[in-house]
């Protein structure tokens, strides 16, 4: 079925041209000034799934691990010569084809400035975050570098999706969510004292109760780095809270590993001077 339905793909016209488009100026599109045309238009129909299927099948990753470099040389202004092959490349079936792209769309946010940004690749992005945990290990561990390109108000919707990355394909992939502990000391930095208490705390509180220690050891970091983000803040009834709710929930805690990471946290809060010894005590 497979097969039958990607040869319907391969002989459909209307599909391999925008309809919007003539040949002609479906051609024109792709014409540029930095590289020779042939060179270019070489590496363009490298996406072509019938090329992929009789050449060589692992061309489409080879094609986009090489697309960063392809736009900084070709430079933003000319990344409508681009947009049609990254748009192919970022919905291949082959998830290591998306996995690759899914680790550089940062550098290519870069390259292409925010709006471009904003109107090509924050989609692909939304598709990332909702793929294969193999896809979304590569945004996640580039979350910050990506989301601080964003204009504010497009950064803070992503906050109600943070708490998604706490569900894998597979819960014994305890590094996905220290990386996403390392992530959130990060994005600290981006947020304002009430989305860090409103939607971070939440996200941290959870992992401080992990099961796998090394998880546990940076998410002690990511409190200890938020209750210092808090104190600083000009509304101050935040950290106050914080605290309050650290004692409750785990130095009042039933469980001996609950009264520990109360113990781990002071530590960390202590070592790291994110108190005044007064507000500690």
């Amino acid at each position: 079925n497979m097969d039958s339905t990607l040869h319907y793909i391969n002989n459909d016209s209307d599909l391999s041209t925008n309809s919007s488009f003539s040949p002609e100026e479906e051609r024109k599109s792709k014409v540029q000034d930095v590289v020779p045309q042939a060179l270019l238009d070489q590496y363009l129909s490298m996406t072509d799934p019938s090329r992929a299927q009789t050449v060589d099948t692992e061309i489409a990753k080879h094609c986009a691990y090489s697309l960063p470099g392809v736009a900084l040389t070709l430079g933003r202004q000319n990344w409508h010569c681009l947009k049609d092959t990254y748009e192919t490349l970022a919905s291949d079936m082959q998830w290591k084809v998306r996995r690759t792209l899914a680790f550089s769309i940062h550098e290519l946010a870069v390259i292409l400035g925010d709006q471009l940004t904003a109107g090509d690749l924050v989609p692909v992005f939304n598709g990332f975050l909702k793929d294969l945990d193999e896809v979304r290990i590569g945004v996640l561990k580039h979350l910050h570098d990506f989301l601080k390109l964003l204009h504010l108000d497009k950064r803070r919707e992503y906050l109600y999706q943070l708490q998604e990355f706490l569900v894998t394909d597979n819960s014994r992939n305890w590094r996905f969510r220290a990386e996403l502990a390392e992530q959130l000391i990060l994005l600290l930095d981006l947020y304002s004292a009430r989305d860090i208490y409103d939607y971070l705390r939440p996200i941290a509180f959870s992992l401080c109760a992990d099961k796998v220690s090394s998880v546990r050891w940076i998410s002690y970091k990511l409190v200890s780095e938020m209750v210092k983000k808090l104190y600083m803040a000009s509304t101050s009834t935040f950290v106050v809270d914080l605290m309050n709710e650290l004692v409750e929930k785990f130095c009042r805690c039933r469980k001996w590993s609950g009264r520990q990471t109360f113990v781990f946290i002071c530590q960390t809060i202590s070592e790291d001077d994110c108190l005044p010894m007064d507000q500690f005590a």
